[in-house]
């Protein structure tokens, strides 16, 4: 399934080239290679999904889907959603990160403008729907499964770690993270809904924020330290990790436990 993946994203980021080349923005041109290969990574993983359709059956068996399972999945979709804003602030705040360009916006300044709702809805369809398919089923469904042998540990940290290779090495960290914390999802509830849904409510976000919001915030050198946004920031992503945490030990606690 890995190597299928990989040829697929292969495939993919050629056509994305394809369509620069063509003149399409670039997020649109990902969105729309993506669409178009999708069924090509369907047809090279048939007869692994085939062999493997009961098993896959019962980690998506719609009676395990419930509407607390539901609300806790998306609460924890904007908990880490929310702890990446919080770091990035802290982060500018602190001058970890910083932009060298003379030129740059000092602000903040922040607009809020979405693109052509065709636009907004395929990137929506894609990077919401198709992708947190694709990846909680091969690397949650069938990575972590087959890691579950080796303890609930590895298998977490494992399937994390072959998710994270799977994205750009500038989002490395945050995307282990959060591939840990879908794990543990899958792990508690013994199903793929919890970690969809947290999923999907992940990339649906970021889909907002790459499409929608428009930001620039470049404090001076001589203007750092900012102690007291960054602590503010800190604090804030500290919250988003203990209330991630509280929903995970009230899932294991709950009756969304695997049968």
């Amino acid at each position: 399934m890995l190597v299928a993946l990989t040829a697929f994203l292969i495939g993919r980021s050629w056509l994305q080239v394809v369509f620069r080349e063509k003149g399409l923005e670039t997020l649109h041109a990902a969105d729309l290679s993506y669409l178009i290969a999708w069924p090509l990574l369907l047809f090279m993983l048939l007869p692994v999904l085939r062999e493997s359709g009961t098993g896959l059956r019962c980690l998506l068996d719609p009676s395990r889907l419930n509407v607390r399972l539901v609300f806790s999945a998306v609460a924890i979709g904007l908990l880490i959603r929310l702890a990446w804003w919080s770091q990035l602030i802290a982060g500018i705040s602190f001058g970890l990160y910083s932009n060298d360009d003379v030129n740059a916006i000092v602000g903040p300044l922040f607009e809020f403008e979405c693109p052509q709702w065709k636009v907004l809805a395929l990137g929506i369809l894609v990077m919401a729907i198709l992708v947190p398919i694709t990846e909680e089923v091969i690397h949650r469904g069938f990575v972590q499964s087959a890691l579950n042998r080796f303890g609930a540990f590895l298998a977490i940290a494992g399937s994390a770690a072959i998710f994270t290779v799977f994205h750009p090495p500038g989002n490395w960290l945050f995307v282990f993270v959060a591939g840990a914390v879908l794990g543990t999802q899958f792990w508690i509830t013994g199903s793929l809904w919890s970690s969809l849904c947290t999923h999907a409510t992940v990339n649906g976000l970021i889909q907002l924020d790459w499409r929608c919001l428009r930001g620039q915030w470049n404090p001076p050198a001589s203007d750092i330290p900012l102690p007291l946004t960054g602590s503010l920031a800190a604090v804030l992503y500290a919250a988003c990790v203990v209330m991630t945490a509280a929903i995970l030990w009230k899932m294991h606690r709950g009756d969304n436990a695997p049968r």
